[in-house]
């Protein structure tokens, strides 16, 4: 069964036509521990493991060892405003064993740079010496206000 619309066919020239897969997988990081070779997915619920291996090997050229699949069941809650109780969509989770020897880092898409954090520091450092400046100049004027300075 398909999920997308294709285009009709209609009689004359080439048909243009790209044909996407019907699947959708994507790279979710672990909550538990795991083996630096094992990755984990979140998946589509129509996709078997024979699918998932066919994903990965024939799109992206990754070699597989191993697929286990489970399904989390969506949370159920109470709608505070009618009352009703609402249960989320489910999720299949495909644990993917790479070969021995690979192994797999979940990339860090947001990294702290030193040059920030030293810009920072040294901005920090610049508005504390201002302050005490500040305070330096006006301790013997008690009761004056600091804009009041010549």
């Amino acid at each position: 069964m398909s999920t997308r619309w294709y285009p009709i066919y209609q009689k004359g020239g080439p048909q243009l036509r790209v044909f996407l897969p019907n699947f959708w997988m994507k790279l979710v990081r672990p909550t538990e521990r795991q083996p630096p070779n094992i990755v984990q997915f979140s998946c589509s619920m129509e996709m078997t493991r024979y699918d998932i291996r066919n994903y990965l090997e024939k799109i992206y050229n990754v070699k597989t060892v191993d697929i286990r699949t489970r399904i989390a069941l969506g949370k159920t809650r109470r709608d505070h405003k009618k009352g009703n109780i609402i249960k989320d969509d489910d999720i299949k989770y495909a644990y993917v064993t790479l070969p021995k020897g690979e192994e797999f880092t979940f990339p860090d898409v947001f990294p702290k740079r030193d040059e920030e954090k030293q810009e920072y520091e040294n901005s920090l450092k610049q508005s504390k010496e201002g302050f005490r400046d500040y305070l330096d100049k006006n301790k013997n004027r008690p009761g004056m206000p600091g804009w009041f300075t010549i």
